[in-house]
């Protein structure tokens, strides 16, 4: 598989890691957005939103309370973040594992498109 974030999950490329557990894998966009701009992924494999089954409901819920100890940890939990999934090209998702994205630092703007 060619994927790049099993890449990162597997060790073979490395990463500026933030969090890691047994499942999930936070790291530091490598071309942020924002000020702050983390990625939050399940080392499993799974390409897009459309892939996921009531088996990773946990996983993907997992994704959410990480960035929210993430926002804590790095203090932007009362002044605030976003957090972002895009599903497939059109949404801009690029790297095809689901991740979620965490963004803060600076006032965002909506609509973000």
């Amino acid at each position: 598989m060619d994927c790049l974030f099993c890449k990162f999950v597997s060790g073979e490329i490395s990463v500026n890691k933030l969090y890691e557990n047994k499942d999930i894998l936070a790291f530091k966009d490598i071309n942020p957005q924002a000020p702050i701009h983390f990625l939050i992924i399940p080392k499993v494999h799974i390409p897009t939103l459309n892939d996921l089954e009531k088996t990773n409901i946990a996983l993907v819920g997992q994704l959410s309370l990480i960035a929210s100890k993430l926002a804590k940890e790095y203090k932007i939990s009362e002044n605030g973040y976003r957090t972002i999934m895009n599903c497939n090209s059109d949404a801009g998702q690029t790297v095809f594992h689901i991740h979620l994205h965490m963004m803060a630092g600076r006032r965002l703007k909506w609509p973000p498109g």
